[in-house]
């Protein structure tokens, strides 16, 4: 006896493409590239044949990483000094009551 059963998804009639988007791509490649960083750097500072090279090897990384949290609180001091302080609310309630009078009147 045959069966009459048919195979749920036919491959020469339909193709299933999954396409990334432009930021799982994105995220795709950050992810690759921190996993090959980590799987180097750790390589790195375990491997004996780079023993001379092991302080260097934990002071770059620890250099970039000072420098960038002091740029990123440079940054926020300079946008805190440059930024004009804000209206205070009495004065804003005060303009907002003469805009209502006059919009009534």
């Amino acid at each position: 006896m045959q069966s009459t059963r048919r195979a749920p998804f036919n491959s020469t009639k339909t193709e299933v493409k999954k396409v990334l988007s432009k930021d799982q791509a994105i995220g795709l490649l950050i992810f690759l590239t921190c996993v090959t960083i980590a799987v180097l750097y750790c390589t790195g500072l375990f491997w004996p044949a780079l023993e001379g090279f092991r302080f260097w090897i934990i002071a770059i990384p620890v250099f970039i990483g000072f420098t960038a949290i002091m740029a990123i609180g440079a940054w926020i001091g300079w946008t805190m000094a440059t930024t004009p302080p804000p209206k205070p609310i009495e004065e804003i309630e005060q303009t907002e009551e003469k805009t209502k009078e006059e919009t009534t009147q």
